[in-house]
């Protein structure tokens, strides 16, 4: 069952899992994939070249390990399009939207009682 703790100004959905919780960040996300887009139809060229930088440093950074050069460049690089294009890649929430949603997570992670178990044999 999914719960609706933040409406605005990015929907936030909870979930329980079988493990904890599944933020449904779906709206953020399109968000996010729009401003790509408008990006992408502003400086197409410029935008994939940001791209194909990032996707080449990330490749050095998965040979060179976490704490390299080319992890801390590929970071910058990442951090830098966000900021252009969903003010930095938080997500903000409002008043008691905070409170409905830290709710909502407690009462997804909180102990479910197990169905009884059906008499052996029993259909």
């Amino acid at each position: 069952m999914s719960e609706l703790p933040v409406t605005g100004p990015f929907r936030i959905s909870v979930d329980a899992t079988p493990s904890g919780v599944a933020l449904d960040m779906t709206h953020y996300l399109s968000t996010l994939v729009l401003a790509l887009a408008e990006a992408a139809s502003e400086d197409g060229p410029g935008l994939l070249d940001d791209l194909q930088a990032i996707a080449d440093l990330d490749r050095s950074a998965r040979h060179q390990g976490r704490d390299s050069h080319a992890t801390h460049e590929r970071d910058a690089a990442v951090q830098t399009l966000l900021d252009e294009l969903t003010d930095g890649g938080t997500v903000p929430m409002y008043g008691g939207q905070v409170l409905r949603l830290v709710k909502a997570l407690r009462l997804a992670v909180a102990p479910r009682p197990v169905p009884a178990q059906r008499e052996a044999g029993a259909a």
